[in-house]
């Protein structure tokens, strides 16, 4: 389970204002591609009742490296990968991609950390939650 696994496929499209005055998406932005993919896989990953009742997630560290300047118009793909999980933390890596194009504009990293809503602190990945990331892991 060493190996990160492809887990959820996220497709966005490129809003005019995602641009700077450099006329390129703003470096930013990209931050928020990663985040509403990491966003709608957690939305499939927990049982409705819990996410964001219970359960939720915080990141613990981000990071981006930039290959290509992605433009308006167009559709990013942000690919999210998974690693092994955790106690309480599962790695998540992404691919930023525009359109059919093969070559990534972009790559990330982020450690995500499951915790409890009412606390607001760390908690061990639910057992449910943690069968679900190992299947994939497995399956993929």
């Amino acid at each position: 389970m060493n190996e990160k696994r492809l887990v959820h496929v996220e497709r966005i499209v490129i809003r005019w204002g995602d641009m700077d005055a450099m006329g390129h998406v703003n470096n930013t932005v990209y931050f928020r591609y990663m985040e509403q993919a990491r966003i709608s896989w957690f939305d499939r990953l927990v049982p409705e009742a819990d996410a964001w009742q219970s359960t939720g997630i915080v990141i613990a560290n981000a990071a981006c490296n930039y290959r290509r300047a992605i433009t308006y118009p167009g559709v990013v793909e942000v690919r999210l990968y998974i690693g092994a999980p955790g106690g309480a933390s599962v790695p998540t890596t992404y691919e930023l991609r525009v359109e059919d194009d093969p070559v990534p504009y972009a790559d990330g990293a982020a450690v995500v950390v499951f915790i409890d809503m009412k606390t607001q602190r760390s908690r061990r990945i639910p057992e449910e939650i943690r069968a679900r990331l190992e299947r994939a892991q497995a399956a993929a």
